[in-house]
């Protein structure tokens, strides 16, 4: 197999470039709508006026610190659990991979719980990237017990395996302490409430250097998805891509955990349906993955906002529901395979 095989696009560049951008239009388009919609409506020229002629009026102040904020960061936290989603599934080759099932995301929440327990209330990003970090290769090395070493299925089951060990450490932990539970409470469950600007700008730096790195990584990723062996064949330094991309996925997903909660199922989706559109190449799938994995976590808080409005659910319930039965499905068709 040569390297010309391997990146030969589904659709023509062109194609896929019209595609990103009317992705990028529907973004748009969604970010717009979390402005507008929420436990009141407010009028499209009164956002206009928030945004551009500040006032000082109450809805200006909810649109500048409120539904602002949070339609940012719906799309940031989306993209970043997307392309974490994305370069798991490459590297480990297994379509059922994604941060949320391996155990990730559990990892870092629990160590932000840990840091609330301890210190207070406060900005830990390090403590979830430390969590992250640690999850990531703890689940490696379980995966790769037994003579057959690393495989699909096996890594599957250690992150679920680690998953429970986690997520009844934080629940024990939270039985502990009252005070801990009160305070992140609606975090745990995946919630993009609560947030400022000022809150998500220390950590925006993070995601931005995780998403730049994945992009460098796309033509790597696609020879890695090939398998190890042929990778290495077409003469690519596999060592060294399987540690920029462990940084990457543990800088994307620990911010988004710290800015958000451990919101599942969005790196486990979304690209699974990028594929589906442009094929195997890294180079559109980890693009893609960014667009479309803003567009469903801004869609997913938006309903979340206005189901039971003038209450809210937290976003990872929605998300919950799409992703289970996807989950689901994957599982089984991987089986019958």
């Amino acid at each position: 197999m040569s390297a010309k095989t391997v990146f030969t696009p589904v659709q023509s560049p062109a194609l896929l470039t019209l595609g990103l951008g009317a992705g990028g239009v529907i973004l748009l388009g969604c970010l717009l709508g979390s402005i507008l919609l929420g436990a009141a409506d407010i009028a499209p020229a009164t956002v206009w006026q928030a945004i551009f002629q500040f006032d000082g009026s109450t809805e200006h102040l909810i649109i500048r610190t409120v539904r602002l904020p949070r339609a940012v960061l719906a799309v940031v936290v989306g993209a970043a659990l997307a392309v974490a989603g994305a370069i798991t599934q490459g590297l480990t080759r297994n379509p059922l991979a994604a941060p949320d099932i391996l155990g990730i995301n559990v990892g870092a929440a629990l160590a932000m719980v840990l840091a609330v327990f301890w210190r207070g209330s406060g900005s830990y990003v390090g403590f979830a990237f430390g969590g992250a970090a640690i999850a990531a290769i703890t689940v490696y090395w379980l995966g790769s017990l037994g003579r057959s070493g690393l495989t699909p299925l096996k890594l599957v089951i250690a992150g679920a395996a680690l998953s429970y060990l986690l997520s009844s450490l934080t629940t024990g932990i939270l039985i502990l302490s009252q005070r801990t539970l009160d305070e992140i409470r609606f975090w745990l469950a995946g919630s993009l409430a609560g947030q400022n600007m000022a809150s998500m700008l220390p950590v925006l730096p993070y995601i931005a250097v995780g998403l730049g790195a994945a992009l460098a990584l796309g033509r790597q990723l696609t020879l890695m998805s090939l398998g190890e062996d042929v990778a290495q064949g077409l003469g690519l330094q596999t060592v060294w891509v399987k540690v920029g991309s462990a940084i990457a996925v543990v800088l994307l997903a620990g911010s988004a955990v710290a800015l958000a909660g451990p919101i599942g199922f969005v790196g486990l989706v979304v690209p699974h349906v990028v594929r589906f559109i442009v094929g195997v190449d890294y180079r559109w799938i980890l693009p893609y993955s960014i667009v479309f994995g803003g567009i469903l976590l801004s869609v997913a808080d938006l309903a979340a906002r206005l189901v039971i409005r003038p209450q809210e659910l937290p976003v990872g319930i929605m998300t919950a529901i799409v992703g289970a039965p996807f989950f689901i499905y994957l599982a089984r068709s991987k089986i019958r395979r």
